[in-house]
C-alpha cells in the first residue's frame, strides 16, 4: 500500500552523540535476491530483506509473472523457484515497478527472452520521467521489441524475444543495465559475453556466482570484470541473510562526521568495494572511519562502520569513482557545503537521470543557504563555507519523489538548524523506511505534517 504524503519539517540542530545503530537492509540485495530466487530452482529462502516501497513493488511485479513468493516472519521470504523461462501471464497486462528504477531494468531484462511474452510497462511520475533508451537498446539487442516505437519513457510495451541469443556488451556505470543483461543472457541460446568498462556494482554476479556451470568472472590488471554467461542453464536456490545499506549508512554517517563530540557504530552493513567509494573519499578527506568486524557472508564483505566527528578538507572525487557512490552524491554535496573551499566532483554526468536532475536540485537546495556551485563539462564545483548564517533562511524542498534529495536536506538542517519543509518526504519509504526512527533515536526532533 502506497505511503501517505506528508512532509518534514525541521527547526532545530541536533544535539551530539554517541550511539549504536542498526541501518535498513540493502534494497539492491533484496530485489535482485527475489529475481533470482523465481529463476532458480526450487525452494530459496531471503531473510533480513528490506521491506520498503521499492521492495515491495518488486514483488507485486513478479507474482503477476506467476511467481510465487510467501512472507514467513518479518523480513523473512521464501520464493518458489520454477527455473527459467518460467514466467508467464496473459497478454497486456500491466507491470507498475513505481518508483523502482532497479525492478523496471532488472525484470525488464527478465521477460525480454522469456518467449511469448506481452507487458505493458510503467512507473510513477518520477519513473516515467527517466529516460529508458539505453535499456530499449540493450534488450533489442536480444530480440525483444517496444512500442510505440522510437519512445523511451515509461509507460511502454515490451513483446519478448521468440528465439532470444546471447550477445556481447560493454557495460557501463549503470550496474541496473549490466544485470538486466546479465538476466536476459541467462535464457538466451549460446553465450552472453559482458566487458566492463566501469567497476559498478556486482550484486548480481555475487548472487550468482555459485553457478560455475553458468557464470564464468575474470578480472583485468584494473579490477575490470570479463563476465562470460552460458544460457540456458539451471541456477541454484538462493538462500541467505541481507547486509545493511551502505547507501542509506551514507546519511548517519555524514551527521556524525559533521555534528562535533559525536561517535556512531553502524552494524552489519554491506562493505562491497564496489560500494564504499563515498567512505574511501572521505576517508581522503580527513574522515575518522574505520570497518571492524569483517567477514565475508554469502559471497559479500560485511562488517560495522565506526565514524568519530572530524575536521574534513575539501572533496575531490574521480571520475572512475563515480559508480561506487553513485547513490551518495547528494549527501556528498551537503558535506562539501560545511567544509571550508572548493570540493570538486568529476564525471557525474549521470545524476541527471536519477528520480529527480540531483545535480540541479541540490544547486537549488545550497543556492538558498549561500552555497554557490558550478556544474561545467560534467563536473561539480561546491564552495563551501566555513560558517552557515541559518537566520532568516528556509528550505522548501517540493515533490519530487526523490528520497535521497529529502535525505540529504533532512541532514543539511539537523546539522545547520536552517527551517526546512521538505514536502512528500514519505518518498523515503522506498529505500529507507527507518530514517525517520534512527535520526530520533540519534536525538532529532521533527515535526510531521500530514497533508
Amino acid at each position: 500500500m502506497k505511503s501517505k504524503s506528508f512532509s518534514l519539517i525541521i527547526r532545530n540542530k541536533i544535539k551530539n552523540y554517541s550511539n549504536t545503530i542498526i541501518p535498513d537492509s540493502d534494497k539492491s540485495i533484496s530485489i535482485r535476491s527475489f529475481i533470482f530466487g523465481c529463476i532458480a530452482l526450487n525452494i530459496s529462502r531471503v531473510k533480513n530483506v528490506l521491506e520498503s516501497e521499492d521492495v515491495f513493488a518488486t514483488i507485486k511485479c513478479l507474482k503477476r509473472l506467476n511467481f510465487k513468493i510467501l512472507k514467513i516472519n518479518k523480513g523473512d521470504y521464501k520464493i518458489f523457484g520454477k527455473g527459467l523461462g518460467s514466467a508467464f501471464c496473459k497478454n497486456n497486462i500491466t507491470l507498475n515497478f513505481e518508483n523502482s528504477g532497479t525492478a523496471a531494468r532488472l525484470i525488464s531484462g527478465l521477460i525480454s527472452t522469456t518467449p511469448n511474452l506481452k507487458v505493458k510497462l510503467k512507473g510513477d511520475n518520477s519513473l516515467s520521467k527517466r529516460n529508458m533508451s539505453t535499456l530499449i537498446n540493450l534488450l533489442s539487442r536480444f530480440g525483444a521489441t517496444f512500442y510505440p516505437r522510437n519512445k523511451s519513457f515509461f509507460p511502454l510495451t515490451l513483446v519478448s524475444s521468440s528465439i532470444p541469443i546471447g550477445i556481447n556488451y560493454k557495460a557501463g556505470v549503470s550496474a541496473q543495465l549490466k544485470s538486466a543483461c546479465l538476466i536476459a543472457g541467462l535464457n538466451s541460446y549460446g553465450k552472453t559475453l559482458i566487458l566492463e568498462t566501469h567497476a559498478s556494482r556486482d550484486h548480481s554476479e555475487k548472487i550468482v556466482a555459485k553457478n560455475r556451470k553458468v557464470i564464468k568472472i575474470k578480472k583485468d590488471k584494473n579490477g575490470l570484470s570479463k563476465i562470460e554467461i552460458l544460457g540456458k542453464k539451471n541456477l541454484f536456490a538462493i538462500n541467505h541473510r541481507v547486509p545493511g545499506d551502505p547507501s542509506n549508512s551514507a546519511f548517519f554517517t555524514a551527521l556524525t562526521l559533521l555534528k562535533k563530540n559525536s561517535k556512531l557504530k553502524i552494524k552489519n552493513v554491506c562493505l562491497n568495494p564496489r560500494r564504499i567509494g563515498f567512505y574511501r573519499l572521505l576517508k581522503r578527506s580527513g574522515a575518522k572511519i574505520k570497518f571492524k568486524n569483517k567477514k565475508i557472508l554469502n559471497n559479500e564483505l560485511v562488517g560495522d562502520i565506526h565514524v568519530l566527528s572530524s575536521n574534513l578538507k575539501p572533496l575531490v572525487s574521480k571520475s572512475k569513482e563515480f559508480s561506487t557512490m553513485v547513490d551518495e552524491f547528494p549527501i556528498l554535496f551537503v558535506i562539501a557545503s560545511l567544509i571550508p573551499g572548493t570540493s570538486i566532483f568529476n564525471g557525474i554526468g549521470d545524476l541527471v537521470n536519477k528520480e529527480s536532475n540531483r545535480i540541479l536540485e541540490m544547486k537549488k537546495i545550497l543556492k538558498k543557504i549561500n552555497v554557490n556551485c558550478e556544474y561545467r563539462f560534467n563536473q561539480l564545483k561546491v564552495k563551501g563555507l566555513k560558517k552557515i548564517n541559518s537566520k532568516n533562511k528556509k528550505i522548501i524542498v517540493p515533490n519530487l519523489n526523490d528520497h535521497r534529495i529529502c535525505m540529504s536536506t533532512a541532514i543539511l538542517s539537523l546539522l545547520t538548524g536552517i527551517n526546512s519543509e521538505i514536502r512528500n518526504f514519505e518518498t523515503v519509504r522506498t529505500s529507507s523506511p527507518s530514517f525517520l526512527k534512527i535520526i530520533k533515536f540519534l536525538g532529532a526532533k521533527y515535526e510531521i505534517k500530514k497533508k
